[in-house]
């Protein structure tokens, strides 16, 4: 049985969270990824071609549907905002995971947790690290859709904030669960990363209606945070009301998700160090 901090003469004992750890895991990852311009490219690339391309969609319907008095005309930045919002969840999801990847790829798991650093101080390096990469892909996108489309996401007001906010945490909380499965199972999860929220797609209903759906899926549907925040924002962009409903569902069910990826995030994290895992994956 080893001797704790506590029973070791002379030591020091580990503050429980330490934000100078955090500040420390958060440079590292910033350097790494501003040391390739590769990588800042190419967060920036697909938000941009994907607002290009569904911005030209969106005006060739509505230039199309009965001289501009249909709904889609009515609501013509609705495709716009929708896949920029998408790109929100996907880049909070995938910040997570390419943060922990890295750190697979190189073999430095094992190197960090020798190191004072605990699993909570981790997690929100990686979230912050999340946010950074998710403002460096969308924002160029959103600058560049009021020349290109004359449409500027940010007329959607302050709820614009609180669809960010919801989806970016539950893009974290879908990142833990993939980092907890890649513990698990290996890097033969590692695929996860790039396929989980596109399986969520069809079910967020980010270009049309809940409603749409058979009848049966809808229920599902409505158990994602992703659903009730595209709802409310086809709400305000066609009634230019805010559906407080939705809103309060999304955080709601937020909070329940991101308690569930942090509980599994660090239970596999213990199995993890049991198993010795930390000093054996990589590729």
């Amino acid at each position: 049985m080893q001797p704790n901090e506590a029973q070791i003469p002379g030591a020091i004992p580990r503050a429980d969270f330490s934000l100078r750890r955090v500040g420390a895991m958060v440079l590292r990852y910033w350097y790494l990824l501003r040391g390739s311009w590769p990588r800042i490219l190419e967060l920036a690339y697909w938000p941009t071609m994907q607002m290009i391309l569904w911005g030209y969609i969106n005006q060739f319907m509505a230039s199309t549907n009965g001289g501009g008095s249909g709904w889609v005309a009515q609501g013509a930045g609705v495709l716009v905002s929708a896949v920029l919002l998408w790109d929100v969840l996907f880049r909070g999801q995938l910040g997570v995971s390419i943060s922990f990847l890295e750190e697979m790829w190189s073999r430095n798991l094992g190197h960090l947790f020798v190191s004072p650093l605990r699993p909570g101080e981790w997690v929100t390096a990686l979230m912050t690290m999340s946010l950074l990469r998710t403002l460096i892909g969308v924002l160029p996108a959103t600058a560049l859709a009021i020349p290109f489309f004359g449409y500027s996401v940010y007329a959607l007001g302050l709820p614009l904030a609180a669809f960010f906010a919801n989806l970016i945490v539950l893009g974290w909380s879908l990142g833990l669960l993939i980092v907890a499965l890649i513990l698990r199972y290996g890097m033969g999860a590692e695929g996860l990363a790039w396929i989980v929220v596109f399986m969520l797609a069809p079910v967020s209903a980010v270009y049309y209606p809940v409603s749409v759906l058979p009848a049966w899926l809808q229920p599902v549907s409505l158990a994602l945070p992703s659903a009730h925040v595209f709802e409310g924002m086809r709400a305000l962009v066609f009634e230019g009301v805010l559906r407080w409903d939705h809103l309060a569902w999304a955080v709601g069910l937020n909070v329940l998700y991101m308690a569930g990826g942090i509980a599994v995030f660090l239970y596999a994290f213990h199995q993890a160090r049991v198993r010795g895992a930390l000093l054996q994956t990589g590729e």
